[in-house]
């Protein structure tokens, strides 16, 4: 099975230049993995000490984040190696201040793995949350390299679990430790045998609970909002649109929306604010005009959405409507508002957990979202009771950094 995976990984690995051609996200992934040795060579000496944290995307990468955070404050005299499969995530975070060196993982081929830990040479590897690479995992065994995940979990659909896994059950033999998210991974990896692991929690917990002791002040915001009841609609698709437009457009007077689309292109802001009723503006023309006067500010910008989330009463998280997946619910959970959401969020552990608390609404339609908008906008206490579970939602889950770094640091500390 062994020489099998090989043998498509590299055939996969020859086919990609020709892939690429028909699709750009596919060309990213292929042009930014042909400078990685090069990369590696350039910015490692023999003599550095290096941490090497990989990320799927910008997800992991976000969950990653405290830990990496942690154990750059313990370890200042090491470089921190970040590298993502990725475009999604490498594109956005390429130029991050937190890590030395950003770049992509090569393909999965012996060749490979062999080439990238010899250049990187890596103390220690922690892998957040997936991506269990055999080759390069079998390599690290070699060369008695600890290998960590974080923030992992397992479902009972994966290949780990059914009868024709084998091959990857002996991958998770090369892994020195587990840190994963809930009692249902811990119970599954038990299952196989395995006693090194530990019911951490995620990560991403810890990562928004800094938010509320941040300065999320801005001042354009504060100007539009002038005391009005605010509605933070973040991460919308199309398909979200269907949904809230309706409210948004009968809303009251004493109602204002902030808008984080996020397709951000001209083309799609165009669309969306053609729809809306209300006095509309956009970040990039607000120069000159008075906020204030109008009820829907669309930002057409990246970079500002957890701060918005500060000044929300309500949010709406979009992704859930359509299939491209539910964007970050912990983010406006951790101001303590209540949270509502499309309809598609199955393999979204925390939004299924806060919708039993009450503190996470699903609609399915313009008529369910109305409803409950005017229940959330009208009904004070309703309200506030919502929040307060999201905020409790979140300050009950916090921690899982403290446990991974005291294992990390303990390991690190006898390498």
């Amino acid at each position: 099975m062994s020489i099998l995976y090989s043998f498509f990984i590299s055939l996969f690995n020859l086919g990609l230049p020709i892939i690429g051609l028909f699709s750009p996200k596919l060309k990213l992934f292929v042009t930014g993995r042909k400078t990685v040795f090069n990369t590696l060579k350039e910015q490692f000496s023999a003599q550095d000490r290096v941490l090497w944290f990989h990320c799927a995307s910008l997800g992991e990468y976000e969950q990653g984040v405290p830990v990496m955070e942690e154990l750059k404050k313990k370890y200042p005299e090491h470089k921190l190696l970040v590298t993502f499969f990725s475009p999604s995530g490498y594109e956005v975070k390429k130029n991050s201040t937190l890590a030395d060196v950003i770049v992509y993982l090569p393909l999965d081929t012996k060749a490979n793995a062999k080439r990238f830990i010899e250049f990187s040479h890596p103390e220690l590897a922690v892998f957040v949350k997936y991506e269990f690479w055999p080759n390069y995992l079998k390599t690290l065994q070699v060369k008695s390299i600890p290998a960590v995940f974080i923030s992992t979990t397992f479902r009972e659909d994966q290949v780990f679990f059914k009868w024709y896994g084998g091959f990857m059950r002996k991958v998770l033999q090369t892994v020195d430790y587990f840190f994963v998210q809930d009692e249902i991974s811990k119970k599954l990896i038990e299952g196989l045998g395995y006693e090194n692991v530990t019911l951490s929690g995620d990560t991403r917990f810890d990562r928004v609970s800094h938010q509320i002791e941040m300065d999320n002040h801005v001042d354009f915001i504060s100007e539009f909002i002038d005391d009005r009841l605010c509605v933070v609609i973040g991460s919308s698709w199309p398909e979200d649109e269907t949904v809230f437009i309706d409210f948004v457009n009968q809303a009251s007077d004493n109602v204002c929306f902030i808008i984080a689309p996020h397709e951000i292109k001209n083309s799609s802001v165009h669309s969306l604010k053609q729809k809306i009723k209300k006095r509309t503006v956009l970040y990039s023309e607000k120069e000159g005009k008075t906020l204030k006067n109008h009820e829907v500010f669309i930002m057409n910008t990246i970079g500002y959405l957890s701060r918005v989330y500060s000044y929300g009463d309500i949010a709406y998280v979009g992704g859930a409507m359509g299939t491209t997946g539910l964007h970050n619910i912990l983010e406006p959970a951790t101001f303590g508002i209540p949270i509502v959401i499309g309809k598609n969020f199955e393999k979204f552990r925390e939004a299924k957990q806060l919708q039993k608390l009450a503190g996470l609404f699903s609609v399915s339609s313009s008529e369910e979202f109305l409803q409950l908008m005017n229940k959330l906008v009208n009904d004070k206490k309703f309200r506030e009771k919502t929040g307060m579970i999201t905020g409790h939602f979140i300050n009950s889950n916090t921690g899982a950094t403290g446990l991974i770094n005291k294992y990390l640091i303990h390991k690190i500390n006898n390498l």
